[in-house]
């Protein structure tokens, strides 16, 4: 009996993130929940690896040096950049080569503006070529990924079915250089009125149909919608990063463990999907120092 083709390309997508991560050498309601001597088993330890948003990572080589080893000394396993933020990509990897901190993959920096689902084919055009260099980009730097906001459902010309068309004909015309390069082009799910429940993601992903696209999946921004851990069963291994947040109606978007986020249950869904991968925070807690130590506590790293 073989394997059906949705069974093989999650095969493909867990497989894959696990050699990427093999390359790497509670005040809040739910972080009070951990027990007070800190000795409970560090599941995660070697499967989930630990990073902070980078951005353009610095101005010249010195200052990503200094940046990288920062973020050594503070535990953390690596760092995202963007594309086009960082300038100079030979002097980042130099940085890499020296401190031997990875950057694991890029953000799309034009996704919100320059829109995959845009009316407007010449806007739509701008999109694709931004996302085809940001796949280059994202393997110059030896990273393994794009993360990509689709568009948004912004009115009559850019309604929920438009956003769905547009996007995976533009992500398709990309796909054959990520395959080539081995990158993985990733769906952020956000606050853009585009599936808004898992079931709307996992079926949107599943119509590209390819191993190189999956779910770059934002703990803290479906909590506006339901349980995070829900969405993380439902989604399965097309996750192939997490975007790590937390979130309530009162905190709005909060340090690590003060929003409504049930981060036991969302271990414990990670775990039954067998998740391996990066784990990259967004947004501030009270220090660096304070975001790897929330890490570590809140995904058992």
């Amino acid at each position: 009996m073989t394997d059906s083709p949705d069974s093989t390309r999650r095969e493909f997508l867990q497989t894959s993130a696990a050699i990427v991560g093999a390359t790497v050498a509670m005040s809040g309601n739910h972080l009070a929940a951990a027990p007070a001597n800190n000795k409970r088993p560090r599941s995660n330890a070697g499967r989930i690896y630990k990073a902070n948003k980078g951005g353009g990572i610095g101005k010249d080589i010195a200052d990503m040096v200094a940046r990288l080893e920062e973020y050594k000394r503070l535990g953390f396993d690596g760092i995202e950049g963007g594309s086009p933020d960082i300038k100079d990509i030979p002097a980042l990897k130099a940085a890499i080569r020296e401190t031997g901190v990875p950057v694991h993959g890029v953000v799309d920096g034009v996704h919100w503006n320059q829109r995959l689902s845009s009316p407007d084919a010449a806007i739509r055009e701008v999109g694709r070529a931004a996302l085809e260099q940001a796949v280059k980009d994202s393997h110059a730097i030896g990273g393994s990924s794009v993360l990509i906001v689709v568009g948004k459902v912004s009115g009559p010309d850019e309604t929920h079915d438009d956003v769905w068309k547009r996007s995976i004909i533009e992500i398709r015309k990309v796909l054959p250089v990520a395959a080539r390069l081995g990158i993985h082009i990733l769906v952020e799910n956000v606050w853009n009125g585009f599936c808004e429940t898992p079931d709307e993601l996992r079926d949107y992903v599943d119509e590209i149909d390819s191993p190189w696209a999956g779910v770059y999946f934002d703990i803290g921004n479906v909590r506006k919608f339901g349980p995070s851990e829900d969405w993380i069963r439902t989604l399965g291994s097309r996750i192939v990063k997490l975007d790590v947040k937390d979130w309530s109606p009162s905190n709005g978007f909060c340090r690590l463990g003060e929003g409504d986020v049930n981060w036991p249950e969302v271990r414990k869904a990670l775990a039954e999907i067998n998740f391996t991968g990066w784990a990259t925070r967004e947004g501030p807690d009270n220090s660096l120092e304070d975001t790897s130590q929330l890490m570590d506590e809140l995904l058992d790293l």
